[in-house]
């Protein structure tokens, strides 16, 4: 539980600092009036990229402890800063720097506690997803005094730095928010090395000694030893001379990894659709969640009521809803038959359908209401999705396994900001887009092989 707390602070960062980013979007490009706004959303997508790939294949090659303690620290320090910043171009790049940080949460936190977990509670995986949802809750009421009071108004002729001081004391909320999370992770928990990951590098005494001290921190006595790792693992034993360790210090900078995903036929499908939907959904949620408030602010004010306090008001009430819907996946992902698959398909499927309905509303109230519906089946969706994905990938090659997810999410959440770019926000094509990919990635989940209900990862 202790370790559901802090790993809880990973999850809430992945969609901290992406919100935090859609929510400062609109009183940066007044401020600053780039001539293609866009292009902070771009430069937070690049910055995911890159910590995904850095983070979730190194937590394979050099383990979870200093991943885990190092991307909360990073996105901290880099956030801090940019409250400072002076003109567009260095917004951007903060923004890079601090989302290479968030990048990693992911692929390592979710690999972390699911090699700690018992079968019997992989279920809380998914409820981790409720950090996620709190996330989005915090920055959204702390958004709303400070953007919808201290920013230039979407229709002023003018924006100058004093009048649009808001997102400035809102970066330094979030960043001292994220450096808390910092100091309790590195200074207030101990966190020991996986003792799955350990047994995949051959440190069989590690792993009997992690084993033996979670036992002694849960009240309880553990029997495993050395002699009954190396009993299961006669025939395969790696060897523990120098030409040994020699050679699993070089195969960690080939594609081992990579192609144990790739094993056999069946596990080559899993990784292969399980890529695809994350990319899928890589695209559609940016393309319509990163401008939601920009969407808000103007269509708003099409609407008659696009003042900034008006849209920061109703990114907190759509926030509140993804609570409920995140909870909601923690059950439905239990019920026989259904399970994670079930839950998964449904709920992306949907969606993708309530992005359609939103292009009905005809006031903001209505539009307001389908986001709200829209928030919660999209937080029912990332929480089975953060827990199915790590349950079907070998313990040895999980990180890379969820780093390869992560990348495909982000290469195509790039394109999100591309396509903003050169399309029309005020149109409905966006929004459009987004509910298609939604809809065909659930209808990929229906193809995915394993069902991980009822099992203990392997």
């Amino acid at each position: 539980w202790q370790l559901f707390g802090v790993i809880g602070f990973g999850w809430a960062s992945d969609n901290l600092w992406p919100i935090v980013t859609s929510l400062i979007f609109t009183p940066v490009t007044n401020e600053f009036t780039p001539s293609k706004p866009p292009l902070l959303t771009l430069s937070q997508n690049i910055g995911l990229l890159v910590g995904a790939l850095f983070w979730g294949f190194g937590c394979d090659i050099f383990g979870r402890r200093w991943a885990f303690n190092l991307t909360i620290g990073i996105t901290s320090v880099f956030g801090l800063i940019a409250a400072g910043s002076p003109n567009f171009a260095a917004i951007a790049i903060f923004d890079a720097l601090w989302s290479v940080g968030v990048g990693g949460n992911l692929p390592v936190d979710s690999a972390i506690y699911l090699e700690f977990l018992p079968g019997t509670h992989q279920y809380l995986l998914t409820v981790l997803s409720v950090f996620w949802a709190f996330a989005q809750l915090i920055a959204t009421l702390v958004a709303w005094p400070l953007l919808g009071n201290m920013t230039c108004q979407q229709t002023a002729a003018k924006c100058t730095r004093s009048e649009n001081m808001g997102w400035r004391y809102f970066m330094i909320c979030m960043g001292g928010l994220a450096m808390i999370m910092f100091i309790l992770r590195f200074f207030c928990f101990t966190l020991y090395e996986s003792p799955k990951y350990l047994m995949g590098r051959g440190r069989d005494e590690d792993a009997v000694r992690v084993v033996h001290e979670v036992a002694r921190r849960n009240g309880k006595t553990s029997s495993l030893t050395v002699a009954d790792l190396e009993a299961l693992n006669e025939q395969g034993q790696q060897g523990t001379d120098a030409a040994a360790a020699l050679k699993r210090k070089l195969e960690k900078l080939n594609f081992t990894h990579v192609r144990a995903l790739f094993a056999t036929p069946k596990l080559a499908w899993s990784t292969s659709i399980i890529i695809l939907i994350w990319a899928f959904i890589g695209l559609a949620f940016p393309l319509y969640n990163s401008f939601l408030p920009y969407i808000q602010a103007t269509r708003g004010a099409k609407f008659g009521d696009g003042s900034t306090y008006i849209t920061y008001r109703n990114s907190l009430i759509i926030a509140v809803l993804g609570i409920p819907g995140a909870l909601i996946g923690g059950v439905l992902v239990e019920i026989p038959r259904f399970g994670r698959k079930g839950a998964l398909a449904v709920s992306t499927a949907l969606t993708g359908v309530l992005l359609f309905a939103s292009t009905t509303a005809v006031t903001s109230n209505a539009l307001l209401g389908w986001n709200c519906a829209w928030n919660f089946m999209s937080n029912v969706m990332y929480a089975v999705l953060y827990a199915y994905t790590p349950e079907t990938f070998p313990t040895k090659d999980r990180g890379t396994g969820n780093a390869l997810t992560a990348t495909a999410n982000r290469v195509f959440g790039i394109m999100a900001p591309i396509i903003a770019i050169y399309a029309n926000l005020q149109t409905a094509a966006p929004v459009y887009v987004s509910g298609a990919l939604f809809i065909a990635a659930g209808v990929l989940v229906l193809l995915l092989p394993f069902e991980p209900r009822g099992k203990a990862s392997m």
